[in-house]
């Protein structure tokens, strides 16, 4: 039985490092998303802004005035 016993041993002991294990990697892939969405968000935003402008930009030049008056 003492085999046994140092098998089952073992197992617990590469079990709980492989739970470990799964517990690092879900942290990173969790930050992972959040700079992801973060970054979509980012995308989103500048995205809609460089529309905005090229509406802006999209004026006849010859009605506005020039930089110095």
């Amino acid at each position: 039985m003492t085999d046994l016993a140092e098998r089952v041993t073992e197992l617990e002991i590469k079990l709980g490092f492989a739970e470990d294990m799964i517990d690092t990697l879900n942290q990173s892939v969790f930050r992972q998303q959040e700079q992801i969405d973060l970054l979509q968000r980012q995308l989103t935003e500048m995205h809609r802004r460089m529309r905005e402008s090229e509406a802006v930009e999209s004026r006849d030049p010859g009605e506005e005035l020039p930089p110095h008056y």
